[in-house]
């Protein structure tokens, strides 16, 4: 299949987890790739599995410099970008007495103010039409216990596809976003949660989920991929939720 041939893109994220996926998705319809990361073991993994024809950058989502620098490193590999995924993120969970401001602005800034200034800094790469796609949560939604920084900095990060949208269109740019539900990847990893009560967590979000079980990365990217591709081209500031029913339970 070919529902990205030839599509110039970047996956901010992608050395694991569901940018990785989505990945390999874009590169199986056609696309040409450009991932970032920031773990140089997860680097190396992730170059050893996409091969030599896909470009992969170190960038960090907290440091507005390097947004600057990555957008400058895509023109100048392909002149023009015709599709974005940003995807890098991270995802603490916490009491509202265990937060340091510290703590709090490194959560936005990886989560949103570096994608907010990627995206600024990418205006005049962009080709027209082009396709930028948010990897939201279906936090933004929900009101969970521990998530309060971590479900703002999405809630945020989602309205942006929105305000976005209305002030990107009229150069040819759409903005999308993608909301996962709980997915077995890499990012439940980082959590900080002991070896001891990972079990019984698992447990305790899979009962929560109507569907009965996490989702995977590859379910998640189908949902990046329409919104990437041309079909979507009439689907302006809108959110495609992936999360088994998850909501469905408030």
């Amino acid at each position: 299949m070919s529902r990205l041939q030839g599509k110039r893109t970047l996956i901010t994220g992608g050395t694991s987890g569901i940018g990785l996926e989505t990945a390999k998705q874009f590169l199986s319809e056609g696309a040409r790739v450009i991932i970032t990361g920031v773990n140089a073991d997860s680097i190396e993994k992730a170059k050893a599995e996409l091969g030599s024809e896909v470009l992969v950058l170190r960038a960090d989502s907290a440091d507005m410099a390097a947004q600057k620098a990555l957008a400058q490193a895509v023109q100048t590999h392909y002149g023009q970008l015709d599709i974005a995924f940003l995807n890098a993120g991270i995802s603490a969970w916490m009491p509202i007495e265990a937060w340091t401001e510290e703590m709090f602005d490194r959560s936005f800034d990886i989560n949103v103010k570096g994608p907010y200034f990627l995206i600024q800094a990418l205006l005049s790469v962009f080709a027209n039409p082009a396709s930028v796609v948010l990897n939201t949560s279906i936090n933004a939604h929900v009101g969970m216990a521990n998530s309060s920084v971590y479900a703002a900095t999405k809630a945020a990060f989602l309205n942006m596809s929105k305000t976005l949208s209305s002030e990107l269109l009229g150069r040819g740019i759409r903005v999308n976003a993608v909301s996962p539900g709980p997915v077995e990847t890499p990012l439940y990893d980082k959590m900080g949660i002991p070896d001891a009560y990972r079990e019984q967590l698992n447990k305790d979000i899979a009962v929560s989920i109507p569907f009965g079980r996490f989702g995977t990365p590859e379910e998640v990217a189908k949902a990046v991929l329409y919104l990437a591709s041309d079909e979507s081209r009439w689907t302006v500031g809108s959110e495609i939720i992936v999360d088994g029913g998850r909501l469905l339970n408030g």
